[in-house]
């Protein structure tokens, strides 16, 4: 029989975790973190977007984090319950069907990652959840 190649696990974000933790500052789930002063991204090389006129691949994105993507989540459902307005037409309007969505979307990310989420992680959702359940109920009725 032949033998299987050992597994190679790339544990090298396990020190990432850790010095986010040691430099968390406390977060408000529905407004999101606090800002975070970062150092100024270099300039783009020329010529780095494949197409003129289009920006190049990542410029001007966020980083990719867990609270964003949690708060990203909790402002649309905020969004969809005509709490906070639409970003482009700048008018309120309530799809509670959808905010019911994205809320349950919220929940199912809370039970798969159960056990994996750092202490703040799991306040963050846990908190989010607790608000826009409660803004939701208060929507409904129920």
């Amino acid at each position: 029989m032949s033998e299987l190649p050992s597994k190679k696990v790339d544990e090298s974000w396990k020190e990432q975790v850790e010095k986010e933790k040691a430099g968390a500052d406390p977060v408000d789930p529905v407004a999101g973190p606090a800002a975070e002063p970062r150092a100024p991204a270099p300039p783009p090389a020329s010529g780095s977007s494949g197409r003129a006129g289009e920006p190049a691949e990542g410029e001007g994105l966020p980083e990719a984090r867990f609270d964003l993507f949690v708060s990203g989540l909790a402002i649309d459902a905020l969004i969809a319950m005509g709490d906070v307005p639409h970003p482009v037409t700048k008018k309120s309007a309530a799809n509670l069907p959808h905010a019911r969505y994205l809320i349950d979307l919220l929940g199912i990310l809370e039970e798969k990652t159960r056990g994996n989420l750092s202490v703040d992680e799991d306040r963050l959702l846990k908190d989010t959840l607790y608000q826009l359940r409660m803004r939701y109920l208060a929507k409904t009725g129920g």
